[in-house]
C-alpha cells in the first residue's frame, strides 16, 4: 500500500483496513528527544508487528484558539516538523487541524473517533503527561479505559530528563530566545536547523569581502537575533552537496545597514569558511546552528561592521574546530 507522506486532517485519512496501525499521538512541537522516545515506540511496535508506524499531530498549537493573546509560538514551522518527524521512520503524519470541532470532542469520544477514521488502529503512544478532549479533561488513565474497551493498547512513556530537569518544549524555547544553542541541541537530540531558498540580498557582504548566503528565516518562535557558528548542506543530500561546509552567520534585522523605522523581516545571512560555494540564489539549503558567538548589534559605521565580522570569523573557526 502506497500512503502519502503527510495527511491533512484524520477526515482524509482513508486508510484502509490491510496493516496494524501504530499511532503516537502529541504536539510534538520540536520533535524532542522526549517526543522521539514516544514516536520510536510506535515505530519497533509497527515494524515488530509488520504493521505501520504513524504521528497524529496538530497545527495550530491550541492555545491560538483558546488563548490567542497568548499564544504559544512554535520552536519550528509545520512543513519542518513533518520533515524531523518522518526521519525518525514514521510512515505517516497525520496533522489534524485544531479547530473548534476538533476541540470539542469530549474525552471519553476521542478514541472512538480516532477509530472510525483509522479502522485498523491498534495501538496509540503518548507522553505520560497527554492530556486531551474537550476542556483537557482526559488523561492517559481515560486514554487506557477508552483503548481497552476497543481493542487498542495504549503506551504512556515517562517523562525523559536532562540535566536534572525534565525536557520539554518550553525548556527549549527559552534556550532559543536565550541563545543557548548548545543546550537547545542537546535537548532536542539533533542540531536545530533552518532550511529554505536562498534569495537575492543587497550585495553589502560582497563589498566587505564577505559574501553571504541570504535565507529568509520567520519561524513562530524566533531565536536570539545574533551571530552564529553554522554548517550547511544542501537538503537533498546529493553527491556533490553531501559534505557540510562550515560558515558563520548573522540572524536578525541587520540594525547598521536598515533603517529602524522600517524594520525588515529577520534574515539569515551565511558567510561560508573556505573556498567551496556549492550553492546560489534559487538553491535550497539546510542550516545547523551549532554555537552563539554574540549579540546583533547597531555599529556606528560600515568599517566597525568590516572589523566585527572578521573577528565573528574567527571565533566560528574554532567553535567549529572543536566541533567536528
Amino acid at each position: 500500500m502506497n500512503l502519502p507522506a503527510t495527511i491533512d486532517g484524520l477526515e482524509e485519512a482513508a486508510l484502509p483496513n490491510e496493516r496494524p496501525l501504530h499511532l503516537a499521538i502529541g504536539m510534538f512541537d520540536g520533535v524532542h528527544r522526549g517526543h522521539q522516545s514516544v514516536i520510536r515506540h510506535a515505530i519497533q511496535s509497527a515494524r515488530a508487528d509488520h504493521g505501520l508506524a504513524a504521528v497524529l499531530t496538530f497545527w495550530p498549537h491550541p492555545s491560538v484558539l483558546f488563548r490567542p493573546e497568548q499564544a504559544v509560538l512554535q520552536i519550528m514551522p509545520p512543513e519542518l516538523k513533518k520533515q524531523v518527524l518522518r526521519s525518525l521512520g514514521i510512515d505517516l503524519v497525520i496533522q489534524q487541524p485544531f479547530t473548534p470541532a476538533f476541540a470539542s470532542i469530549p474525552a471519553d469520544a476521542l478514541v472512538a473517533h480516532l477509530k472510525t477514521h483509522l479502522p485498523s488502529l491498534v495501538s496509540i503512544y503518548v507522553g505520560e503527561n497527554w492530556r486531551f478532549g474537550q476542556g483537557r479533561t482526559g488523561d492517559v488513565q481515560l486514554l487506557a479505559q477508552l483503548g481497552q474497551a476497543l481493542g487498542i493498547r495504549v503506551n504512556s512513556a515517562p517523562r525523559l530528563q536532562h540535566q536534572g530537569e525534565a525536557i520539554s518544549s518550553t525548556r527549549i524555547r527559552n534556550c532559543l530566545t536565550e541563545g543557548d544553542m548548545t543546550s537547545a541541541n542537546d535537548l532536542l537530540g539533533y542540531t536545530y536547523f533552518s532550511e529554505g531558498t536562498i534569495q537575492k540580498g543587497q550585495q553589502l557582504g560582497r563589498t566587505l569581502g564577505f559574501p553571504t548566503l541570504n535565507l529568509p528565516w520567520s519561524p513562530p518562535l524566533k531565536p536570539r537575533f545574533g551571530v552564529y557558528a553554522v554548517r550547511v548542506t544542501d537538503p537533498a543530500d546529493s553527491t556533490d552537496h553531501a559534505r557540510p561546509v562550515s560558515g558563520v552567520a548573522n540572524y536578525g534585522v541587520r540594525p547598521t545597514v536598515e533603517s529602524l523605522s522600517n524594520t525588515p523581516a529577520p534574515l539569515l545571512e551565511v558567510f561560508l569558511l573556505g573556498d567551496r560555494c556549492p550553492w546560489q540564489t534559487g538553491d535550497r539549503i539546510h542550516v545547523e546552528w551549532l554555537d552563539f558567538i554574540r549579540p546583533e548589534q547597531r555599529f556606528a559605521g560600515i568599517d566597525d561592521l568590516k572589523a566585527q565580522i572578521a573577528r565573528d570569523v574567527e571565533t566560528a573557526r574554532h567553535v567549529l574546530a572543536a566541533n567536528p
